[in-house]
């Protein structure tokens, strides 16, 4: 008599798919519920939010799993999922090209660099201003130290006009310009300083005034999300004031943080415009560009009023510091 052992039944591939595919959406499909609400949510969310561009590879992973597991309703879902993805990476009501001013403008080209607490170096820096025809250099994370090596490299012959406050952490700050500028305030209450200067550009018989405030938001870490929170705030009620302004720097938010799109919502009307996301740039990340292995984010950010114009934007590797530096040229109407 023989007895035959019984052999369990394989898992078929078609029914593997279909669990990868679960197992693929589901965080993604957390993440999106999160994205769509425009809550206060925990520390931990606000961070995994940053990287919500990224999200589109597991959820066209999860697709394609679907299809292979030949599931309809499966791929019904990770197709709307996908959709959902392609949707907030390029927005229809924000980021919106501002229009073209009308009248005579005075054009302005603008940089940005967080410094990583004065470590960037000096004659990176330098040659952007010098190869890029800045007038308007802004500075985070300033110190003593990188703005006495950027005068050694001769910042202070191409921009003559700094307005700084240079510190041994992360609140210090700097703008270098080629025209004149008179500090007109900070704002308040928040964790590191964010000054804001009036600079009175010329050109070709032209005078334009414009308003610059250094941003630079707490990042949003461990119980400091709160002040994240307020410091955005605080900017979003900085932007609803009239006049030519120019808000730039480190924002520490991306347009997947409802807290960054409240600033371009913030101003009646067509709202305050993202340069690089109005110049189709919205993915060109701005950080970690050394440290962490981190997928790249777009942190660094300008943001202008309504009736200026922008075109020419850069993101730009600096050594020495993770962040990059940004850079555009704005067009400011004449008074």
């Amino acid at each position: 008599m023989t007895v035959s052992a019984h052999v369990p039944a394989r898992p078929r591939p078609a029914a593997v798919f279909r669990w990868l595919s679960i197992v693929v959406a589901l965080p993604v499909v957390a993440l999106s519920v999160f994205r769509a609400i425009p809550a206060e949510w925990p520390v931990l969310v606000v961070q995994l939010l940053a990287f919500t561009p990224w999200l589109a590879v597991p959820a066209a992973t999860a697709m394609l799993l679907a299809f292979l597991g030949r599931s309809r309703w499966q791929q019904a879902l990770t197709a709307a999922l996908l959709v959902c993805q392609a949707f907030w990476l390029f927005p229809f009501d924000i980021g919106r090209p501002a229009a073209e001013p009308a009248g005579a403008t005075v054009e302005l080209k603008t940089m940005s660099i967080n410094s990583e607490f004065g470590q960037a170096d000096a004659a990176d820096i330098v040659r952007l201003v010098r190869e890029n025809g800045i007038g308007l250099l802004t500075i985070q994370e300033h110190s003593q130290g990188l703005q006495d090596r950027l005068s050694a490299e001769g910042l202070d012959g191409l921009l003559p006009n700094r307005i700084s406050d240079p510190t041994d952490d992360a609140g210090g700050s700097a703008a270098y310009s080629r025209y004149p500028m008179e500090k007109v305030g900070l704002i308040p209450d928040t964790a590191f300083a964010m000054p804001t200067v009036r600079l009175t550009a010329a050109a070709y018989g032209n005078v334009a005034e414009l308003e610059v405030t250094n941003v630079h938001a707490l990042p949003p870490v461990d119980v400091r999300v709160d002040q994240w929170r307020s410091d955005l705030a605080a900017v979003g009620r900085l932007a609803e004031r009239p006049g030519n302004r120019l808000l730039i720097g480190d924002f520490n938010a991306t347009l997947d943080h409802s807290e960054f799109r409240d600033i371009l919502d913030s101003v009646d009307g067509p709202g305050m415009v993202d340069v690089g996301a109005a110049s189709g740039s919205r993915l060109v990340p701005t950080w970690p560009m050394e440290g962490p292995l981190l997928p790249g984010i777009t942190i660094d950010h300008l943001v202008t009023s309504p009736a200026l114009g922008s075109s020419g934007y850069q993101v730009h590797r600096v050594a020495g510091t993770d962040h990059a530096a940004v850079l555009a040229t704005i067009a400011v109407p004449a008074s």
